[in-house]
């Protein structure tokens, strides 16, 4: 793992020599760039990470990734939270903030942008690896934050996406997912998805955000549970 690491890390520093960006530029979306590298986008983001210690990039959230050192006066108060904060903290942040994205949702979802979440749940149902599992978990909770067209609460659950990569939210993900397994995945939180997603097809808002609580508080019951066994 750590030397494949040290290959895309190379292999994305000559992609950005390469490509003719300039102090300031921003980097092309995460999608492409592990589409061009030939990686996952954890492995995308583990490399960009190692980048932005060296002082060779830095991150906005809500923004995207810049070439070169962080503009001198730039808040660096974003790494702070993230170094600060608990996988506990942020499933109560998560508690606090998604139950009212997905109600907002439900006033506006279009048919179009129902039919995608059911898509992604319907990846969900057939997702095979851990990697799947979040990646379509981040699309699906992500999918819903676009429903609502609020720049705000889209740049905020990208912040919380963020600090799901944190080393400490990753242990306690891990030691979850080796307590549940992939299956817990693909049958009850899809289940779940598929429940909040049904409540905004039906423009019902509050049943949308109880539906939405309800699948948080299951993983963070999982996450408490996984940390007593550890």
């Amino acid at each position: 793992m750590a030397a494949r690491l040290q290959q895309i890390e190379e292999a994305l520093t000559r992609y950005l020599a390469k490509a003719g960006l300039q102090p300031g530029d921003k980097l092309p979306p995460e999608r492409e760039l592990s589409r061009v590298l030939g990686c996952s986008r954890e492995t995308l983001r583990r490399a960009l990470a190692a980048l932005e210690i060296r002082g060779e990039l830095w991150r906005h959230v809500g923004q995207g990734t810049f070439l070169g050192v962080r503009p001198p006066g730039h808040p660096v108060r974003e790494a702070i939270l993230v170094q600060g904060a608990s996988p506990m903290q942020l499933m109560q942040a998560r508690l606090t903030i998604e139950p009212s994205v997905a109600s907002e949702a439900a006033t506006l979802a279009s048919a179009t942008q129902v039919a995608w979440l059911k898509d992604v749940i319907a990846r969900g149902r057939a997702a095979t690896t851990r990697s799947e599992c979040e990646q379509l978990d981040a699309a699906f909770h992500r999918g819903i934050a676009e429903v609502t067209g609020n720049p705000i609460l889209l740049g905020l659950l990208d912040y919380l996406a963020d600090v799901r990569r944190h080393a400490a939210w990753q242990r306690e993900w891990e030691q979850t997912y080796r307590r549940l397994g992939v299956s817990t995945f693909t049958s009850l939180h899809c289940e779940q998805h598929a429940r909040v997603v049904d409540c905004i097809a039906r423009r019902a808002g509050d049943e949308a955000a109880i539906a939405m609580r309800l699948h948080l508080e299951t993983i963070f019951d999982a996450m408490r549970g996984a940390s007593f066994l550890s």
